[in-house]
């Protein structure tokens, strides 16, 4: 578990201060196994700052590694479960594979998904966020503000000689928004990499001459996108309900205050947007996955009828050749030409005047032409 102080500036405290410091707010984090532990320690502190304790079925949401995203709230504080979508560990090696475009690759890419929940208890003064173990997201937030902090012992100024504006989260609120805005827009390198996965598999569903035989692969892509979706679906809706909440809160009597909170409303409706973006695109991969299916099937469709067409065409110029030898294999002594020497071969060029006219006509009527 570590403890930041965020005000003026961005500073890691060595462990749970008895009292809250008088300005800025603490951010305490850490991993889903170092949280279930210390639990007891981290609820007295709660406590000793007068803030309220969490409630156990929130503590329960909080180490749930497989709960939906979803929000709720409490008159002293608020619980976010935010379901991240990022590359799982094996997406560098796909990465490197992905030029075989093979469909077990695409299989590959698509369980490699981590969708792993992060959890977050937003006081007015103190952030709790629970993440799994080895969470990147931690650690990009971590370095991104102690970047923007001011160093310590120096005052930052700009080309004007004027201090710098150090743009550190303000509130509690606002730091889990901008977390939540940087899972969500994580995914695009994840959206990258799924793209490239399913076009390879659509090719070989689509440019198989011997038949597309990985069916199997292409139903588990399909329920991977669907799980997707479900999982933005779960994020929209949490999002939504902190946003109907927000519009519930009591109106602020302070100028800063109101304009904070104004902040906060148009991060939250940006953060909803960017759910939107990237539901909207597991929807469009959705639907290109079954349209790959429909023209395989068009495409199969297209192909037995013109063998069909083909085999109807060969019996329709065969059938009348089958009747003129029906006709004089027939056991009966007075047959014309039968007895003749010239029988056979007024025969054989009568078959072949009558082939070769009945081609001259179905190839002008291009019944021999691939879709005609």
């Amino acid at each position: 578990m570590r403890v930041f102080h965020v005000s003026e500036r961005f500073e890691e405290l060595p462990g749970l201060p008895e009292r809250l410091p008088a300005s800025g707010f603490l951010w305490i984090t850490s991993a889903r196994r170092e949280f279930e532990v210390q639990v007891p320690q981290l609820q007295v502190a709660l406590q000793a700052w007068d803030t309220g304790t969490l409630v156990d079925l929130h503590v329960s949401d909080l180490l749930n590694n497989q709960l939906p995203s979803h929000y709720d709230y409490t008159s002293w504080y608020d619980v976010l479960v935010f379901r991240r979508l990022a590359a799982g560990s094996g997406s560098s090696a796909l990465f490197v594979d992905e030029s075989q475009g093979t469909t077990a690759t695409a299989r590959r890419a698509l369980e490699s998904i981590d969708t792993s929940p992060v959890g977050f208890a937003v006081f007015d003064r103190v952030l709790i966020t629970v993440h799994p173990t080895g969470c990147q997201v931690r650690e990009y937030f971590e370095s991104r503000l102690a970047q923007l902090s001011a160093p310590a012992g120096g005052d930052p100024r700009d080309g004007a000689g004027r201090p710098a504006v150090v743009r550190l989260p303000p509130s509690p609120a606002d730091l889990m928004l901008r977390i939540v805005n940087h899972m969500v827009d994580s995914y695009l390198d994840l959206r990258r990499l799924l793209t490239r996965q399913l076009g390879y598999l659509q090719q070989e569903l689509l440019g198989s001459r011997r038949g597309f035989e990985n069916w199997q692969a292409l139903l588990e892509s399909r329920n991977a996108l669907h799980q997707l979706e479900d999982t933005c679906e779960d994020q929209r809706s949490a999002i939504q309900e902190w946003i109907d909440t927000m519009d519930e809160w009591p109106d602020e009597t302070d100028a800063g205050a109101r304009r904070e909170r104004e902040l906060l409303r148009v991060r939250s409706r940006d953060v909803l947007e960017h759910i939107e973006r990237v539901l909207g695109h597991v929807r469009r991969l959705e639907s290109s996955a079954e349209s790959a299916v429909q023209m395989h099937f068009s495409a199969q469709s297209n192909r037995t009828n013109d063998i069909m067409r083909t085999l109807t065409v060969l019996t329709a110029i065969f059938m009348p050749l089958n009747l003129i030898t029906g006709f004089f294999g027939m056991n009966f002594d007075f047959l014309p030409f039968v007895h003749t020497s010239v029988g056979v071969w007024f025969t054989t060029v009568v078959m072949a005047v009558v082939a070769i006219g009945l081609l001259i006509y179905f190839r002008r009527k291009r019944y021999f032409a691939r879709g005609g």
